[in-house]
């Protein structure tokens, strides 16, 4: 194995095969010590997207604080579940797939696109006239905002559905779906995940979804896969030390050294790790 996917893999903590069982023990086991700890917040909040991630973590945050409420006979925790469309939600049915799996303690609809465009209007009046692209980065902040903007109200911590397949490449928006309180997906690829929701008895067409950000106005439903310009299959082999094909090796690697800067704490000078 080449000496910096080697430095990859261990940087972000992933294993070359999982036990889904031991997995999912271990990520529910996390957040409820979690909360145990820090006795001031009352549960977790996550938006739902109805794609492979955020239905894994949901369910698994769901399954804790409903333990945590048998192990302490009270009603005390919840998981919020918050639905974030701008404007029409494309998959709207799968979203309803993912709640009816969930079961979610709570669950609140947050239209953002109000927000969002008013904040691109606002650019734009003075002078400033973002892409589209830039525009879904507004997306995926609003987005964060509001779940900050819930879990402030009912005394809960953000979720973060970061993992290894994602951390890699830096594929997600810096200070939006990249700010959280806890990330218990740290170290999963989306093999190992789609092998929790399976175990978990997730609807099949749910874990088996073609990822997608879905940020763009110009490309809907752009596929993670062609805007990254590798295959998921490519990229989990990597993090499990498997040999793949050169040009892949390049187009990971060259994303996880371009985007560095999001995975690491802000720059100071206290520390060197941007040097």
């Amino acid at each position: 194995m080449k000496e910096l996917q080697q430095s990859i893999i261990q940087a972000l903590h992933v294993k070359p095969e999982i036990d889904p069982k031991d997995e999912i023990r271990n990520r529910i086991d996390f957040m409820k010590d979690y909360l145990l700890k820090f006795r001031f917040a009352k549960g977790f909040v996550l938006g739902v997207s109805g794609g492979q991630d955020s239905t894994l973590l949901s369910k698994l945050a769901q399954i804790a604080v409903e333990e945590l409420n048998e192990d302490e006979e009270e009603n005390t925790y919840q998981f919020i579940g918050v639905e974030l469309p701008y404007g029409e939600q494309g998959d709207a049915d799968d979203v309803a797939d993912a709640i009816e799996f969930i079961q979610p303690s709570t669950m609140f609809t947050v239209n953002i696109k109000e927000a969002v465009d008013a904040s691109e209007k606002s650019l734009r009046d003075a002078g400033v006239v973002i892409s589209d692209f830039l525009k879904g980065n507004e997306k995926a902040r609003e987005r964060m905002k509001a779940q900050y903007s819930v879990a402030g109200k009912y005394n809960c911590f953000v979720l973060g559905t970061d993992h290894a397949a994602e951390a890699i490449t830096g594929f997600f928006t810096k200070h939006g779906d990249g700010a959280c309180d806890l990330a218990p997906l740290e170290g999963l690829n989306k093999r190992q995940g789609k092998q929790m929701l399976k175990e978990l008895g997730c609807p099949e067409h749910l874990y088996l979804k073609k990822p997608t950000a879905d940020l763009e106005d110009d490309r809907p439903a752009l596929a993670d896969e062609e805007a990254l310009g590798v295959t998921y299959e490519d990229i989990d082999a990597y993090l499990e030390g498997k040999e793949i094909s050169q040009e892949a090796r390049e187009v990971i690697e060259g994303h996880y050294i371009k985007t560095m800067h999001k995975r690491e704490p802000i720059a100071s000078i206290h520390n060197d790790w941007w040097k």
